[in-house]
């Protein structure tokens, strides 16, 4: 989200559970307080993309596919609130990651991306909705496109560092390889799609039929739970291929953004 199984090991667990089926309920009072935290590292993953990562005293944890919401205060008062998408693995750290896209006259990502420093303060309120979560007990099948690989890659680093052996695969689509967020630590797991430029010997275009059908036609058992993050028309392209490839629309879950 942008400005707009069997455990093989033991590890942190969020204190959340399941609401209704396929739904996770996010710790209430928890997260509605708004909490301070303080930024502590900047890494640079494209020219137009960084990740932020903040310490957060009072975190109560989240699962893979959640986001917060955050503030910034001018000193005359003046406030700006967004929805972030969290890019970091649940841990017991207290400190969660978000990679921003500088976004043209972005009231927030422009200060967050030519003004922030470590040490800054801001406020954020979390972890919110529990539909786009995915706990990391069925076979994830993860579709997104430019920061829509944010919340998705939030669910790989889970899946590796719980060791979980429940099938997921990721497919990502980027303009270009300078474009492609997280693209040095992307595994086999992932599967890149450049729409604009590629390297030599890799087709340039958009995701196809041709990329899920290896993937839908012999799914895992139990099948896929799908995650399509996004911009709307790459949201509405990529659930339209999954539909005709046969997944069914209610193991579809979408997260759009623009």
């Amino acid at each position: 989200m942008t400005e707009t199984a069997t455990h093989t090991t033991t590890a942190f667990t969020p204190p959340t559970r399941f609401a209704v089926p396929g739904r996770i309920e996010v710790a209430g009072e928890v997260a509605a307080r708004w909490q301070p935290a303080t930024l502590t590292e900047i890494r640079r993953e494209t020219p137009r993309a960084s990740t932020f990562r903040l310490a957060v005293p009072g975190w109560a944890g989240h699962l893979p596919g959640q986001h917060l919401m955050l503030r910034l205060t001018a000193e005359d008062g003046y406030t700006a609130q967004r929805h972030y998408s969290l890019a970091s693995a649940p841990d017991d750290s207290r400190h969660v990651e978000l990679t921003l896209d500088h976004v043209a006259d972005g009231e927030v990502s422009g200060w967050f991306h030519r003004v922030a420093r470590p040490g800054d303060r801001v406020e954020v309120r979390g972890p919110l909705s529990g539909f786009f979560a995915w706990p990391g007990d069925r076979p994830a099948l993860l579709l997104g496109a430019g920061s829509g690989v944010v919340p998705l890659m939030s669910m790989v680093r889970h899946h590796r560092a719980r060791r979980l052996s429940v099938p997921l695969r990721m497919l990502v689509s980027a303009r270009g390889p300078e474009d492609l967020i997280y693209a040095r630590e992307l595994g086999p797991e992932t599967t890149p799609v450049f729409t604009r430029t590629a390297p030599a010997g890799t087709p340039v275009g958009r995701l196809a039929a041709a990329h899920l059908t290896p993937l839908l036609s012999e799914p895992p058992a139990g099948g896929w739970e799908a995650y399509v993050c996004g911009s709307n028309s790459f949201a509405e392209h990529a659930s339209r291929l999954l539909v005709a490839a046969g997944q069914p629309v209610d193991r579809i879950r979408i997260e759009r953004f623009g």
